[in-house]
C-alpha cells in the first residue's frame, strides 16, 4: 500500500511534431516502473484510430470550458480553435499512488506547468535537423502542404524555447535515445533519494547529466541554425 504523503516528481517532454516524442515516451512507461501518464484533454476530433482515454480525452468545446471554470486544468491553452489541456486529477492520482507523473505537452503548456510547479524536471527532445524532421513528417502525415509547412514554422517557434527546459534529448538514433531519456528519468530519483550511489548508478546519472542544458549547448549550434529561416510567421498546433 502506498503512503498518501508521496510527492510526486513530475516530468514534463515537449518536442515539436515530428521529433520521435511519442515512440520514446511509449518505450520509457514500458521500461520504467511507478510511472503515471498524463492523458490530455482536447476539443479537436479524433483523427485516424484515435480513441477517447488513450491518446486524448476528446470533449465538447462548453465542457472543456466548464472545466476551466471549475479550475480542473494545471495547464491549458487553444491552438488552432481548439483547447488542449492536463488535468489537476493527474498530479493527485500520483500522489495518491505513490507513483511519479509524466506529462506530454507543448511550450506553451510546459510554461504554465513550471510556473506552479517549479520542481518539475523537463526535457526538450529535438531532431537533429530541420531537414530531418521535415522528412519525419512527410513520411507519417497525411496534411497538405500548407498544413506541412505551418508545422515547420511551430516547430521553429517551439525549438527557440529549448533553453527553458533542464535537460536536451537530440533523438538521431531511437534506442540511444530511449536509454538516455529512461536515465534522466532514473537518474532524477536517484538524486532526490539523496543516498550514495553504486557505480551503476553513478554511470547512469553521468549519462543524464550529458544532456543537462549547460552541457549540449555547443552541440545545439547546427541544430538550432538549420531551423533559422527568413519566414517565421504562421501558427501550428500540437500533435
Amino acid at each position: 500500500m502506498s503512503s498518501p504523503a508521496h510527492r510526486p516528481l513530475v516530468y514534463i517532454i515537449s518536442a515539436p511534431s515530428g521529433s520521435g516524442k511519442s515512440t520514446l515516451v511509449n518505450e520509457l512507461l514500458k521500461s520504467v516502473s511507478d510511472l503515471e501518464f498524463s492523458i490530455s484533454y482536447t476539443t479537436r476530433a479524433p483523427r485516424g484510430s484515435e480513441t477517447n482515454g488513450r491518446q486524448y480525452y476528446f470533449v465538447s468545446r462548453p465542457e472543456f470550458e466548464r472545466m476551466v471554470l471549475h479550475d480542473d486544468f494545471l495547464e491549458h491553452a487553444e491552438f488552432d480553435g481548439n483547447y488542449y489541456g492536463t488535468a489537476r486529477r493527474f498530479l493527485h492520482d500520483a500522489e495518491q499512488n505513490g507513483r511519479d507523473l509524466l506529462l506530454d505537452i507543448d511550450v506553451q503548456g510546459a510554461a504554465q506547468i513550471q510556473q506552479k510547479l517549479p520542481n518539475a524536471t523537463s526535457i526538450f527532445i529535438l531532431p537533429p535537423n530541420r531537414k530531418t524532421l521535415e522528412e519525419r513528417l512527410r513520411k507519417r502525415s497525411e496534411d497538405c502542404e500548407e498544413v506541412m509547412q505551418r508545422r515547420l514554422i511551430t516547430a521553429t517557434r517551439e525549438i527557440e524555447n529549448y533553453d527553458r527546459y533542464n535537460y536536451i534529448l537530440v533523438n538521431d538514433h531511437l534506442e540511444d535515445s530511449i536509454e538516455i531519456l529512461q536515465a534522466i528519468v532514473r537518474s532524477e530519483r536517484l538524486l532526490r533519494a539523496g543516498r550514495p550511489l553504486s557505480s551503476d548508478e553513478s554511470k547512469l546519472v553521468k549519462l543524464a547529466e550529458r544532456c543537462r542544458l549547460a552541457n549540449v549547448r555547443e552541440r545545439l549550434k547546427p541544430i538550432l541554425d538549420s531551423f533559422r529561416t527568413p519566414d517565421d510567421s504562421g501558427g501550428g498546433s500540437p500533435s
